[in-house]
C-alpha cells in the first residue's frame, strides 16, 4: 500500500519518464529497489533480528571490517546505552537468519 501511494506522488521528482523498458514491462517505478519488501515486525525478537541486520550491513557488503566502524549506525547509541558491546560481531560469523 505504501508503495502504491507514494510510486505516483513522487514519480515526476524521481525520474518516472526515464524508466527503463524492462521496469516500464513490468508496472515498475523508478523510486523502488527491485528486491525491496515490506515486513511488520511481529515482535521484540523479531525487532532485534532487523536491528542486527542493519548493524551488520556496513560490514556485510565490505563498507567497514567492524560495525563500529560505521559512523552512520545506531550501533553507537547502542553501545553507549549498554545494549550491545562495544566488539558485537568481531569474531562471530553473523551471516545468519536477520530477517531479510
Amino acid at each position: 500500500m505504501i508503495k502504491r501511494l507514494v510510486s505516483p506522488a513522487c514519480a515526476e521528482e524521481f525520474g518516472a519518464e526515464n524508466l527503463s523498458a524492462s521496469r516500464t514491462q513490468r508496472g515498475e517505478s523508478g523510486i523502488w529497489q527491485r528486491r525491496f519488501w515490506e515486513h511488520q515486525i511481529r515482535d521484540d525478537n523479531d525487532y532485534a533480528r532487523h536491528v542486527d541486520y542493519i548493524h551488520w550491513n556496513p560490514v556485510k557488503h565490505g563498507l567497514v571490517t567492524r560495525a563500529s566502524d560505521w559512523p552512520h549506525s545506531t550501533f553507537h547509541r547502542y553501545v553507549a546505552q549498554d545494549i550491545l558491546s562495544p566488539d558485537w560481531g568481531i569474531g562471530a560469523e553473523l551471516d545468519g537468519d536477520f530477517g531479510e
